[in-house]
């Protein structure tokens, strides 16, 4: 069962992307000849006044096909005939969608929650070693190397991702304290292996449901470019990537272990879904990077085109952009491809 949800998860992320393109550029007076849910033969299709819409058999994709994408038709409502402005909106339109949907799925998860817990520390363990000019009960965490903490679980992260020593601001008293190469570090506690610290909560009304939607939201981001960090650092490697076949592989795994351990299809939902509104976050940044071939790629070759026009005064041919393009997705597809196979074998392991 949710292996299944999690392929449709998959369609319908696709699908929301697809649609913010679709529904900014009827908005902008493009042309949009099909908007597709899903790839390969067509299951079902509806031919609009202009746009033919289509639902088609691989629940993996879909796409809308604006006039005009890659080369110049000669149709004044074609894509490539666009100001820069209306390009960009089309284009950013697609992550936007994106990003919406988990924030959305992550307001509607928090929508029945009781409290959070919050970056104020309300008590030290008995035997915490790092009080002397340190952290002291009351402190609100603010930051650790320079990276905002909105909540105790940024707190164990960024603390996790630190070396020897970190350089922290709490507030305290309503000021600024700035604690520089502070060695706190987990340790024993009577309760567990922690940092001593004890987090206060705050109770859910709609603001703080609100807020706690946005700081989540936020965090997603920073987990991806986190991710992306640890890639060119090489901390990680592709064998610790995953694919669509991993994805589903581990939103199956995380229904499966939560269902099993609380007796709850709610509950083993309720984590698919936190789970989906990351990968739809994710899906966001990762599509607005400047590489050929995602929108990121397409808004960056834009801004190069105009400045080039202005400097050579020449309109350059968008069919040379159209060949970086396509072979950028070959790349993406190759690169794809080998991340599928490390996931089947992974799977068959």
């Amino acid at each position: 069962m949710y292996i299944l949800i999690a392929i449709l998860a998959f369609g319908v992320l696709i699908a929301i992307h697809e649609f913010g393109h679709f529904i900014v550029a009827k908005a902008c007076h493009v042309k949009v000849n099909e908007y597709s849910i899903g790839m390969g033969p067509a299951l079902l299709k509806k031919q609009g006044e202009e746009t033919l819409y289509s639902l088609r058999l691989l629940p993996i994709g879909g796409y809308c096909a604006m006039e005009g994408e890659d080369e110049d038709t000669g149709d004044e409502r074609a894509f490539s005939r666009q100001s820069a402005w209306k390009k960009i909106l089309i284009l950013v339109a697609g992550a936007g969608m994106n990003f919406l949907l988990g924030f959305l799925i992550v307001a509607f998860l928090y929508s029945n929650a009781s409290g959070f817990v919050t970056n104020q520390v309300v008590e030290l363990a008995d035997g915490f070693q790092y009080a002397e000019n340190g952290i002291q009960a009351g402190d609100r965490i603010y930051s650790i190397d320079g990276h905002r903490v909105f909540y105790s679980s940024d707190f164990s992260t960024y603390m996790q991702r630190a070396g020897d020593t970190v350089d922290m601001v709490v507030i305290r008293d309503g000021e600024k304290v700035t604690l520089r190469d502070y060695g706190l570090k987990p340790a024993k506690y009577d309760d567990g292996y922690r940092y001593g610290l004890s987090f206060g909560t705050v109770k859910a009304d709609f603001g703080q449901r609100l807020k706690y939607t946005c700081y989540t939201s936020w965090n997603f981001v920073r987990m991806v470019w986190m991710g992306l960090s640890d890639l060119v650092t090489g901390a990680v490697g592709l064998r610790e990537m995953s694919g669509v076949v991993g994805i589903v592989g581990a939103i199956n795994e995380v229904g499966q272990q939560t269902q099993a351990q609380t007796q709850s299809v709610w509950a083993a939902l309720q984590e698919i879904f936190y789970l989906v509104a990351f990968i739809a976050v994710n899906l966001a940044v990762m599509n607005l990077l400047p590489i050929p071939a995602l929108d990121g790629g397409r808004i960056f070759f834009l801004l190069i085109t105009l400045v080039a026009e202005k400097i050579f005064r020449k309109k350059l041919d968008p069919k040379y952009e159209g060949y970086v393009h396509a072979a950028g997705m070959v790349v993406l597809l190759g690169l794809m491809a080998v991340i599928m196979v490390s996931d089947i074998i992974k799977i068959i392991r």
